[in-house]
């Protein structure tokens, strides 16, 4: 029996449509780096000892992106892997319903304002102990001689190495002071680690960090010194006048990366308007229609406990649907894609059976 074939002409047209269809997918994104959370293998070392773009349970991105989990990464914590990994509505349904009763701290079978800031509060604390045993590893990759300090240029070799670099020809070259020969790229990023790196020193300033200072080094949000460097690293990126305040024009410029079409116009759109709300609602504190340092700082502070009340009341605005100012079991399961980034289905049909 004969298989039935398509016509050349027919087959090549649709080829054709599938690869102008995936080539819109691609670059009608804006840019935005810290979304490209998958990694190639061979980059392991790298990220090992590289400051991480995205930051758990930050509300910004260090490329200055706002932090599209940070509601699931505050609400579940570590367990947001757990739904991440196991996508079967029925488990991940038993799974929200024990947080619910972990949360509702008082067992009124409700949710208040404050028993969600402080579920917040505890969350942005695992992550922030989670970075704390990541650093310990991340540590002794860059402190083979197990003195306690790293300095700059024992940091720098390990850097250069996992851009592919002789370990041990950069090492003797930088030994003896010789030039190296490095692409104007990973120049760039290296002056702005060596900016970093003093910023991590606590004074007296002698170029070699300890685990805490490194730890500073690679996770800033966690350091009231680094939170200043952070925040006046990413106003530096987005200010466009110079007077190191960001006006919502200056916020919300489009990324440099996006094609002319239509698809890309939508996703231009929803980026601007995102960004909008955040700075109006949310960032200028006081309404002035201008960010300073001070009002971003505040803003980045995870551990910040007005910031948490203020987000408790927000995550509860939004799926609070009998208008009580609390969340009850079937509000938040019926709005888990909010909360966790994955959507359970028929969630009423068994709620009350299984709680």
């Amino acid at each position: 029996m004969r298989s039935r074939r398509v016509p050349y002409s027919l087959g090549s047209l649709y080829l054709s449509l599938l690869f102008v269809f995936l080539l819109m997918d691609v670059y009608a994104r804006p840019a935005n780096n810290s979304a490209l959370k998958e990694k190639p293998a061979d980059s392991k070392d790298e990220n090992e000892i590289l400051p991480p773009d995205h930051l758990n349970g930050v509300k910004m991105e260090m490329d200055g992106h706002l932090n599209k989990e940070f509601h699931q990464e505050v609400f579940l914590g570590k367990e947001m892997e757990e739904f991440e990994e196991d996508s079967e509505p029925r488990k991940n349904r038993k799974k929200l319903m024990v947080i619910f009763s972990k949360v509702d701290i008082d067992n009124d079978k409700k949710v208040s304002a404050k028993e969600m800031q402080r579920w917040i509060m505890e969350k942005t604390d695992e992550h922030f102990q989670e970075a704390v045993e990541e650093n310990k590893m991340h540590f002794r990759a860059v402190d083979p001689d197990g003195d306690g300090h790293v300095s700059w240029d024992e940091y720098k070799i390990k850097f250069l190495a996992s851009k592919g670099h002789n370990e041990k020809e950069i090492a003797e070259k930088i030994k003896n002071n010789e030039e190296l020969k490095i692409d104007e790229e990973t120049q760039e990023v290296l002056d702005n680690l060596k900016d970093r790196w003093y910023q991590a020193d606590n004074p007296p300033p002698d170029m070699l960090l300890n685990e805490e200072e490194f730890l500073s080094f690679l996770h800033p949000e966690h350091s009231r010194g680094m939170l200043k460097f952070m925040v006046k690293e990413i106003i530096r990126d987005l200010d466009q006048d110079g007077d190191k305040k960001l006006t919502l024009s200056e916020f919300i410029s489009l990324p440099v990366g996006t094609v002319e079409n239509q698809q890309a116009q939508d996703i231009d759109d929803d980026w601007v308007k995102d960004r909008r709300k955040e700075f109006e609602d949310v960032i200028d504190a006081n309404h002035d229609g201008i960010v300073t340092m001070e009002e971003l700082e505040e803003y980045m502070d995870p551990m910040n406990e007005y910031n948490a009340l203020n987000e408790a009341k927000q995550m509860i605005a939004v799926a609070d649907e009998n208008q009580n100012h609390h969340l009850e079991l079937e509000e938040i399961l019926k709005y888990s894609e909010y909360f966790t980034g994955s959507k359970l289905m028929d969630y009423a049909r068994n709620v009350h059976e299984e709680f």
